[in-house]
């Protein structure tokens, strides 16, 4: 059996920002997806994280792609769009031409791929129609570029819409919280053909505290968001990858 070396790239979404554990170390689905990947094959698994939270689409693209290649891996992941879906210029085509490119270079490189949508969080984030809207395009749209391509893993979580209600988000309303990320990593190993945990799904619902409402939310939350946007800064400027080059993950029995 081939060895698995497998490498994620994308934004927040993939970094796993959400999913903070009490060490400050963010976790989020691909970590829990390599974990799972171990223990499910009883073999130990090689794997890197290239995500950096604020990227656009091309980007990612651009700055991640060709080190996660040449790192070799077996699979590889991608999402991206979430960031350019908020901006309300952004062409959906030119996002998915970008999910294109990664497809054209893992088809090149013999690189099983793993293709992912983000969560919705429209529901309870201002300006909540359009962001609905320009993800309902690109989940369609991606889906359609992709149509003839049963190669391709797909782990589409923009249509779950359990995952959609509060419970599965942080305080900031964008991004999954714990609860999340596990049910999207339980959603990723199903679709490479393994058996996730069962409580990954559904994990219990975390304490109440956490959810900002009225002024505090648009202070610690919003209102930095639109300041960034205003001076064309990024919450990943400065930021490097949090594993860079693969690391062994062993499985957790054996």
């Amino acid at each position: 059996m081939t060895a698995v070396r497998y490498v994620a790239i994308g934004d927040s979404f993939t970094e796993g920002v959400g999913d903070e554990l009490p060490d400050g170390h963010v976790r989020g689905w691909a970590d829990l997806v390599a974990a799972g990947w171990a223990d499910a094959t009883a073999r130990p698994i090689e794997y890197a994280n290239l995500a950096i939270r604020g990227k656009l689409a091309w980007p990612i693209v651009q700055e991640q792609l060709e080190p996660a290649l040449a790192l070799r891996p077996t699979h590889l992941s991608f999402n991206g769009g979430g960031n350019d879906m908020i901006r309300p210029r952004t062409s959906i085509t030119h996002v998915v031409d970008a999910f294109s490119r990664v497809i054209e270079r893992c088809d090149e490189e013999g690189v099983r791929l793993i293709l992912l949508s983000g969560a919705n969080p429209s529901a309870q984030l201002p300006l909540s129609r359009l962001i609905q809207r320009r993800g309902d395009l690109l989940s369609h749209a991606v889906s359609a570029r992709i149509a003839d391509r049963a190669d391709i893993v797909r782990a589409f979580n923009w249509p779950d819409r359990e995952l959609s209600s509060p419970a599965y988000w942080s305080e900031d309303r964008l991004h999954m919280n714990s609860r999340g990320h596990h049910r999207v990593a339980a959603r990723v190993l199903t679709a490479l053909g393994m058996e996730p945990p069962a409580q990954w799904w559904s994990l219990p619902p975390l304490p109440a505290a956490a959810r900002m409402r009225g002024s505090s939310y648009y202070r610690e939350h919003l209102g930095p968001w639109v300041q960034r946007r205003l001076t064309g800064t990024s919450s990943g400027d400065g930021r490097v990858a949090k594993y860079p080059d693969f690391a062994a993950i062993e499985p957790s029995v054996r």
